[in-house]
């Protein structure tokens, strides 16, 4: 088994890797389609930047990423750059800093500094698939997957949220040097699973990249589109079960986002592992809610550095870890299963408009207008479980929160790991392997 090959990217349009294979340029690198463009701009919010090559799937995304764009270059000039990072991902130990009582956030936000560009929250048009089981759990006013066995997930799933994640998908792109994955397909692949779907626009996008391919996306809730291409299929499906699909069938299976929703992550490969055909690929991509931060702009009593404590608790708590990156989850579990030619690759996600580097720069912008799209509804539940926190208590710290992100003095970050390896077997032919 060849050991793995590990990358860090502080500048993800020209990743600096020491992979033989890379991702061919045409079919991963194509912009964003049609079916999942940006929609237009709610009203007040008709400005939309469309010079990136790839825009979000939703009228708040494109609306939220034009306000940051036209932000004044002038706050970001005095700021640096992302440094190349070093040694593992999540420097932070979670366990060396504790979580501050709700109190503390009782004084006044200092937002004298932030970037006050981005207007308030528009209405949402997301649309879902037609199903007999839209039965939510309701928090707060705000909806939440329903439990189904061990299906279980942390975020909202209503249309404010679903914006948020809209957002949050482009942001993927962007970090992965705006790729839709990296395993070496070829052309002709024929059928891929996208587990923990979403929204669906990863689905959506691949489908159409390959529209002779047929793609299944899974998730335990249908917040998908009911508009898809014709080779795109959406399944309810709880990945924490036993998988419905038939053994070697697959191509290549995309996992996604799963932290803090996954009990038994050695159980998750297995399947994958299972489903994946003999030469096809598994590719995992997993953030760590931690802000780091290598010049020391950023306190551990701020927002910034508290908001990850809260995740890391409540799963625990809950028995779901969100140590995916601090533990090297994907990559010990691809080596356990004896995948073949497996990658790492580390990214840096600016949190806010601070860094000078224009790709770096997108990316933090696209950041922000992730979390401010959604603050409460990412961390109302988790806040609750780590510390029992009431509804008005997690808008508070929000507000803290919110502010330091728009200020260009705080340089943090969040941590991306992209992992991917080759199920051993088939040809050269059929795996895109030289």
């Amino acid at each position: 088994m060849a050991p793995a090959e590990k990358s860090t990217v502080a500048t993800p349009a020209s990743p600096t890797t020491k992979s033989a294979t890379t991702a061919p340029s045409s079919p991963s690198q194509a912009p964003a389609s049609a079916s999942s463009a940006a929609k237009t701009a709610s009203q007040g919010q008709d400005k939309v930047n469309t010079s990136s090559e790839a825009k979000p799937s939703s009228s708040t995304a494109a609306a939220h990423l034009a306000v940051l764009n036209e932000s004044s270059t002038a706050a970001t000039s005095s700021a640096t750059g992302a440094t190349t990072a070093t040694g593992a991902v999540g420097v932070t130990d979670p366990s060396a800093i504790g979580i501050l009582p709700a109190s503390h956030w009782d004084g006044p936000v200092n937002d004298h500094d932030a970037d006050s560009t981005l207007g308030s929250d528009a209405a949402s048009s997301t649309a879902s698939i037609s199903s007999s089981i839209l039965a939510y759990r309701t928090a707060n006013g705000r909806t939440y997957h329903a439990e189904r066995g061990n299906a279980e997930y942390w975020g909202c799933n209503d249309e404010q949220a679903l914006e948020s994640l809209d957002i949050y998908s482009h942001l993927c792109f962007l970090s992965n040097g705006k790729k839709y994955y990296n395993a070496p397909l070829t052309e002709d692949v024929m059928n891929v699973l996208d587990i923990g779907t979403g929204t669906g626009v990863w689905a959506i996008d691949f489908a159409d990249m390959h529209p002779n391919c047929e793609v299944i996306g899974t998730d335990i809730s249908p917040t998908q589109p009911s508009w898809v291409p014709p080779n795109l299929k959406f399944e309810i499906e709880d990945c924490t079960q036993e998988w419905t699909f038939k053994e070697n069938h697959f191509d290549f299976v995309h996992m996604r986002l799963l932290y803090g929703s996954i009990a038994d992550w050695p159980a998750l490969f297995d399947q994958a592992y299972r489903v994946t055909a003999p030469g096809g690929w598994i590719e995992s991509f997993e953030a760590s809610p931690m802000t780091e931060c290598d010049d020391g702009s950023i306190a551990p009593d701020s927002a910034l550095k508290q908001w990850g404590l809260f995740f890391m608790e409540a799963g625990e708590k809950i028995g779901r870890t969100f140590r995916v990156l601090h533990d090297n989850v994907q990559e010990e579990n691809m080596r356990r299963l004896g995948l073949e030619d497996i990658h790492v690759k580390d990214v840096k996600c600016p949190c806010g408009p601070w860094p000078k580097d224009p790709t770096m720069l997108e990316m933090g912008r696209t950041a922000q207008a992730t979390l401010e799209q959604d603050y409460e509804g990412y961390l109302g539940r988790i806040a609750n479980i780590a510390r029992g926190w009431t509804e008005e208590q997690t808008r508070i710290f929000c507000a803290h929160m919110r502010a330091e992100f728009r200020n260009p003095k705080n340089h943090g970050y969040f941590n991306f790991r992209i992992v991917y390896g080759r199920k051993p077997g088939g040809s050269a032919a059929s795996t895109g392997m030289p």
